[in-house]
């Protein structure tokens, strides 16, 4: 099953992040919106990071967020922020809702290899 879930109401998003981290060896599955990405944790269980925009209908990622620290907090999980959002208010809402990390984009696959190989347990 998935390591990563990505989690962006644009398909284009989507698919340039999840098409880099498929390139890179992760196994990565997707969701189009928060009440989706909560669906997808709920069926596979080796999901270990959520790459999730904070702007999205339906449930927004900060919303998601808090809603997976109280529904799998006994899962080993990791929540990034890929959003066009760099507000100090937004990223403590973000903190305080238990997101691990907060990634401005434009999405540059590069920089995140190594943190997200660490992040889900693979160096």
């Amino acid at each position: 099953m998935a390591l990563i879930l990505v989690v962006d109401d644009s398909s284009t998003m989507r698919e340039i992040v999840s098409n880099y981290l498929v390139q890179n060896g992760f196994e990565v599955t997707l969701a189009v919106d928060g009440l989706d990405g909560l669906r997808q944790l709920r069926q596979d269980a080796d999901i270990r990071l959520v790459v999730s925009d904070v702007n999205m209908p339906n449930m927004d990622g900060l919303t998601m967020a808090a809603k997976i620290r109280a529904e799998f907090s006994e899962r080993p999980l990791h929540i990034v922020m890929l959003t066009t959002e760099d507000n100090a208010l937004l990223r403590e809402r973000g903190k305080q809702a238990g997101v691990t990390g907060w990634i401005v984009k434009p999405f540059r696959g590069e920089a995140v290899l190594s943190p997200f190989r660490k992040l889900c347990g693979l160096s």
